[in-house]
């Protein structure tokens, strides 16, 4: 008997795509619940599991444009596995659980995904010292990214090999995500009257109380105090008080939400991606943080699905991740405000007549200046400023 495999449905509006990565290859005995293949589009990027045990016959090359229902493969279930071959359980019995790292491969048995391989090869580091958190300890492209290769390791012994044939140029198609964030930029400022306003912050308080409670926050909440959730919270209290920063224009009319759904933007080997943090304003410093992580986890392992990045009423960006000193920050549409984080650096100030040393970080605020006024713009700022730098305001809720 045949089975077809059809391009699942991967979220709403989404009508095509890309069939990223074969998982498996032409002619190849799969089982039920293991990875078939990629599906990449303009949002996110999906898996597709083998539903029954079978042969696997292929009917659509890698990297082809394909449309949700189509059939791009076929397993011949009447085919018998062969001898030997370990038990794999289904893919639907797997998901509840978080994977669990397995022994290191051996150089012989080390198993990678396309996607790890090829960053196997493009950071040179060897598979056998990665925990493979896949299905029977395969190595994923998470596992490779999150590697720290230890000294002296010796480079991978792929055959590393390159595209390019020697030519000074090379050409390749744009992802469906890369075409869709160059459409959203250029839309973006085409259609919206975009304006940035800068401040700087001392993050002397937020540094020494973080540094003070740090360990105490880690054992409670198993999770470590970063600087984000200080910035989400103040964002959320700053929204509340110059609303117009939280409202969007829709046709005619001026759309005002009363929810605090903060995207926080996350740099992903396929592009930026925005997760949301919903409702926000009620959640508490471990709870921010512990939804960044599980982003984290996600944005690393390719797991972000279009639902966590749905909505959203503000975002923000951390250019200083990459050292960025300050940037002007698009904002994410249909939104009317964006908040650029940048690097810390140690800066003489004036302090009270005197010149003192100081971790300061440049803010930037780009607004849709159809919706925002200067004044609100620069209030606004302020008053993250204000809760930074007195972290204080957040425990005593002014």
């Amino acid at each position: 008997m045949s089975l077809e495999v059809k391009v699942p449905p991967v979220g709403e509006s989404i009508t095509s795509g890309v069939l990223g990565a074969w998982h498996k290859k032409e002619g190849e005995y799969v089982k039920e619940g293991e990875i078939l293949f990629e599906v990449e589009t303009d949002k996110v990027t999906s898996e597709v599991f083998a539903e029954k045990s079978g042969q696997l016959k292929q009917l659509v090359a890698q990297g082809a444009t394909i449309e949700i229902g189509q059939v791009v493969a076929q397993i011949d279930t009447s085919v018998a596995a062969p001898a030997g071959a370990p038990v794999v359980q289904a893919a639907v019995a797997l998901s509840a659980a978080a994977p669990v790292p397995q022994k290191k491969a051996s150089s012989e048995s080390a198993t990678l995904t396309p996607a790890a391989r090829f960053h196997v090869e493009d950071k040179g580091v060897n598979p056998t010292e990665i925990a493979g958190t896949g299905k029977g300890g395969r190595i994923t492209k998470g596992d490779v990214l999150g590697h720290t290769p230890t000294a002296n390791s010796p480079v991978s012994p792929l055959p590393v090999t390159s595209n390019n044939g020697g030519s000074r140029q090379s050409r390749k198609p744009l992802s469906p995500i890369r075409r869709k964030i160059a459409q959203r930029l250029l839309a973006a400022q085409q259609e919206n009257a975009i304006l940035t306003t800068f401040n700087e912050v001392d993050m002397s308080s937020v540094m020494t109380l973080r540094s003070k409670i740090q360990d105490r926050f880690t054992a409670k909440h198993g999770i470590k105090l970063g600087f984000m959730s200080f910035f989400v919270k103040a964002v959320t209290a700053s929204l509340k008080e110059i609303p117009a920063l939280n409202s969007r224009i829709e046709n005619d009319e001026l759309v005002e939400n009363h929810y605090y759904d903060i995207g926080v933007a996350v740099s992903t080997e396929k592009g930026l991606m925005v997760p949301i943090i919903r409702n926000a304003d009620q959640l508490s410093f471990a709870g921010i943080e512990k939804a960044i992580g599980e982003y984290a986890v996600k944005a690393r392992n390719g797991k972000i699905t279009l639902p966590d990045m749905e909505g959203g009423s503000f975002t923000i960006t951390n250019g200083g991740t990459f050292g960025s000193l300050l940037s002007t920050p698009i904002i994410n549409p249909p939104q009317s405000g964006i908040l650029g984080m940048h690097s810390i650096q140690e800066r003489p100030v004036a302090i009270n007549g005197r010149v003192e040393i100081r971790p300061m970080m440049y803010l930037a605020l780009s607004y849709d200046h159809r919706v925002v006024d200067g004044k609100g713009a620069v209030t606004f700022l302020v008053r993250i400023k204000e809760f930074i730098e007195n972290p204080g305001i957040a425990v005593m809720d002014l």
